[in-house]
């Protein structure tokens, strides 16, 4: 914050883009996600963008790659942009699936006012399907949350890598 009490950058991620903008974010996090399966790992995929809509950070799952459970493409987004601040309050996260437990954790730590994700993720869903841990009112931060954005592109992704394993 400057002296004035204005925020430098402006606070908060922004207003919120047009579907087109938020189906391209969303295009690319699926890239992303085919990357994981590439490697042999599930299909998620994420990016942290400013309130610019510049690319901070991104991921892939790299669990069974690098045999680290904490190695979701969430997590992996939110350290690569935490580098250079770990305070990401002017930030929006893009994710192919409904993050987890742990992974809704790191995004309040870390402050970042908006997710937009594709897929439900009902067995282990914690942004309203098993949890809400982003809008629990108990919590100093609370997130916004728009799902549902190429829902049935991401589910797809999934379907496919686990079919393909069976």
């Amino acid at each position: 914050m400057t002296e004035t009490g204005a925020c430098d950058p402006p606070c908060g991620p922004g207003p919120l883009p047009d579907r087109a903008q938020l189906e391209t974010w969303m295009q690319t996090a699926m890239a992303l996600a085919e990357t994981a399966t590439r490697a042999g790992d599930v299909p998620i995929g994420a990016l942290l963008v400013n309130h610019t809509g510049t690319v901070i950070g991104q991921g892939y799952n790299r669990r069974e790659v690098s045999g680290d459970p904490t190695a979701h493409a969430e997590i992996l987004a939110i350290r690569q942009a935490a580098s250079a601040d770990w305070r990401l309050e002017n930030s929006t996260l893009i994710v192919t699936l409904e993050p987890c437990a742990m992974c809704a954790g790191a995004i309040v730590a870390a402050r970042i006012p908006r997710v937009i994700f594709g897929a439900w993720e009902p067995k282990t869903g914690a942004c309203g399907s098993i949890l809400d841990v982003l809008r629990e009112p108990r919590f100093n931060h609370q997130v916004e949350v728009i799902a549902g954005i190429m829902a049935e592109e991401s589910a797809t992704l999934l379907r496919t890598f686990f079919r393909a394993r069976r």
